[in-house]
């Protein structure tokens, strides 16, 4: 293991980030499936065994209504044939700006591994049963969190919102099947995606899936 740089040791804050070590996990040179989904869900399933926690974390990239971009790190639900799914309330920030700008980003990134996954494409909104599952499949704590229907919002008072927590449990050990109306599931249809696995020598592989009508056309990019 290389020493790690120590931040007093440099005279600025570039030279000690230039100092970091970078990934070089070394990786078998891998053979894309006649799909990015297919090919994904191989790498997902590399990961889960290597054991690397959360390894369906990824980050989600939005605009809002100004243009200026936003991200944050959610959870990936589900990968089909129409692309990858995510969820939450369409009243918090990214169901606010996916609803005026509906298409999106994902990265996933698997250090351990020295791989990155980049998902670009416009963003489809789920039906009733697909969110249904969703909300359902949650704990009931965490139904209960997700429908106050406050994500992001100043907390002024925490015990107003213990008062809201408690009234959302109540609701839902009284309907199990209760589904708030503003759960949402988005789909990243993907017209991009892009693999990328790293190389010791900085020669990194690239290799990147294009939709072409029911098609994905593919290529190898330079590093």
């Amino acid at each position: 293991m290389s020493e790690i740089a120590r931040r007093g040791e440099f005279p600025d804050t570039r030279g000690w980030i230039r100092a970091l070590p970078a990934s070089s996990a070394p990786a078998p040179r891998f053979e894309p499936a006649p799909s990015p989904q297919e090919t994904f869900v191989g790498w997902l399933t590399q990961a889960a065994e290597a054991g690397i926690a959360e390894p369906h974390a990824a980050t989600l990239s939005t605009v809002d209504p100004a243009g200026m971009p936003d991200a944050r790190t959610l959870l990936i639900k589900d990968v089909t044939d129409e692309g990858w799914w995510f969820s939450g309330d369409d009243r918090s920030p990214k169901g606010r700006q996916l609803a005026a700008t509906p298409a999106a980003a994902l990265t996933v990134y698997w250090r351990e591994l020295g791989r990155q996954v980049r998902v670009r494409g416009p963003v489809l909104v789920g039906g009733p049963e697909v969110r249904a599952r969703d909300f359902r499949e949650r704990s009931v704590f965490a139904r209960a969190v997700a429908s106050t229907g406050r994500q992001s919002d100043v907390l002024a008072d925490p015990g107003e919102y213990e008062r809201l927590l408690r009234e959302r449990l109540t609701a839902l050990e009284a309907d199990p099947a209760l589904v708030p109306e503003h759960w949402t599931a988005w789909c990243v249809a993907a017209e991009t995606v892009e693999f990328w696995q790293s190389d010791p020598g900085r020669r990194h592989l690239r290799y990147r899936y294009r939709r072409s009508g029911d098609r994905w056309l593919t290529d190898e990019l330079h590093p």
